[in-house]
C-alpha cells in the first residue's frame, strides 16, 4: 500500500477546487490507501471553526472533514508555524491535529509514496 500526503495550502471556500481535493482524498481512502492530510499556510484556515460558507452560497466543507474519521483518515497534521501566524492554536480547530514545525517537514515528507499539493 503506497502511502499518500494531501498538502492543503489554500484559503477555505476557494472555489470548487477545495470540494474536488476533498473528493480526490475520500476516493483515495475509500480504496484502503494509506491517507495523511498536512494543513500549511492558508491551509490551517481551513479547520477554523465558526466559517461562514453559506453566505458565499458555498458548501460547507467542514462537514466532510468531520467525515475524515469515517474513512480512516486519522492523521492530520498542520504546521505549527503557519498558526501561529494567523493567530490560531491547536486547540482552536473543528478536528484534533498534530503540530509539526516547519524545519521537520523536510523529514516529514520522505515518509511517503506520492506527495499531492492542493
Amino acid at each position: 500500500m503506497k502511502k499518500y500526503l494531501f498538502v492543503i495550502k489554500r484559503l477555505p471556500n476557494d472555489g470548487l477546487h477545495v470540494s474536488e481535493h476533498l473528493d480526490l482524498i475520500l476516493t483515495c481512502a475509500a480504496f484502503d490507501q494509506s491517507v495523511t492530510l498536512l494543513f500549511i499556510d492558508d491551509g490551517v484556515l481551513q479547520l477554523q471553526a465558526g466559517q461562514q460558507a453559506a453566505a458565499m452560497q458555498l458548501k460547507e466543507q467542514s462537514a466532510i472533514f468531520a467525515a475524515l474519521d469515517l474513512y480512516n483518515v486519522t492523521d492530520l497534521y498542520v504546521e505549527t508555524e503557519s498558526l501561529q501566524q494567523r493567530g490560531l492554536n491547536a486547540a482552536e480547530l473543528i478536528l484534533d491535529v498534530s503540530c509539526i514545525d516547519r524545519d521537520q517537514l523536510g523529514q516529514f515528507f520522505t515518509q511517503f509514496a506520492v506527495i499531492i499539493p492542493d
